[in-house]
């Protein structure tokens, strides 16, 4: 499958930010310690010489420089992760989806698919007008994706011809089409059958609430409004009730709040 030619950096950059930390970290070490003990206790006398030079530190500028450019990659991957998180969390509606530029609605559908446990590989092989323009990795399965923006027009059959067509020279396992508008009808009929997805704009959006992350604020009146269903209302009255102990049994049970003027109960377990 063609990509995108990628540096070491931009691999370490494309990964989870702990992953850039950790490999830093290690690379650190082998470099700093591990070439030196590997030379002087496994190699000739000239690789000993070597390993003693890298013992006494002669190494150690390099593997500075490694860690440095190592933790600059994971940097680089954390302020995208935030980017990604942002830039979903805001959506609101098809409205919002249009407004982003194209770059930004690749790079929220690929975050969109993250958060369903996907593992996504962003090529920029598409650009803003066609072409593979991610992958998705789940179960042993890999699908290609085609992200359009297009805010007018609907997509039609050729896009979907396009897709299959790359479905079958790479071998993957199924195709999305992912559009912020909808689908022609012979575009459906087209996909019909096969192991092609077809997600308008509508569907994206729920696919992207679906990950949402519920704001602080909304999260702090959940709490205190599930405990207040919880607390069931006194029979005679309609009072909240309380829990109470029955001093004879020790069983628990609801009275009611206005007790002694009202003396409903309901069990513990209503």
């Amino acid at each position: 499958m063609p990509r995108r030619k990628q540096g070491g950096l931009d691999y370490i950059a494309s990964m989870p930010w702990p992953f850039g930390l950790v490999l830093g970290v290690v690379a650190f070490l082998a470099i700093r310690y591990g070439i030196g003990w590997y030379f002087s206790t496994a190699g000739g006398p000239a690789l000993k010489g070597t390993g003693e030079l890298a013992l006494g530190g002669a190494f150690t500028p390099l593997a500075w420089i490694v860690l440095a450019m190592c933790w600059v990659a994971a940097l680089a991957s954390y302020l995208k992760q935030h980017q990604r998180k942002v830039l979903l969390d805001a959506q609101s509606g098809l409205d919002s989806l249009r407004n982003i530029s194209w770059r930004e609605f690749e790079m929220l559908v690929g975050e969109a698919y993250r958060r369903q446990g996907y593992r996504v590989e962003e090529q920029g092989l598409g650009g803003a007008d066609g072409g593979i323009d991610l992958i998705l990795f789940k179960d042993g399965q890999t699908i290609l994706v085609q992200c359009k923006q297009w805010r007018a027009r609907q997509i039609s059959v050729s896009t979907v011809r396009e897709m299959w067509g790359l479905l079958a020279h790479h071998s993957a396992d199924g195709v999305k089409i992912v559009c912020a508008n909808a689908f022609t009808r012979d575009a459906a009929a087209f996909a019909e059958g096969k192991p092609i997805e077809l997600v308008s704009g509508q569907a994206l959006v729920s696919l992207i609430q679906s990950g949402q992350e519920a704001p602080r604020s909304a999260r702090s009146r959940i709490a205190p409004k599930l405990e207040a269903e919880a607390i069931p209302r006194c029979p005679r009255c309609s009072k909240a009730m309380v829990r109470r102990t029955n001093r004879a049994d020790g069983k628990v049970f609801w009275g009611c709040s206005d007790y002694p003027r009202c003396k409903g109960t309901r069990p513990a377990h209503a």
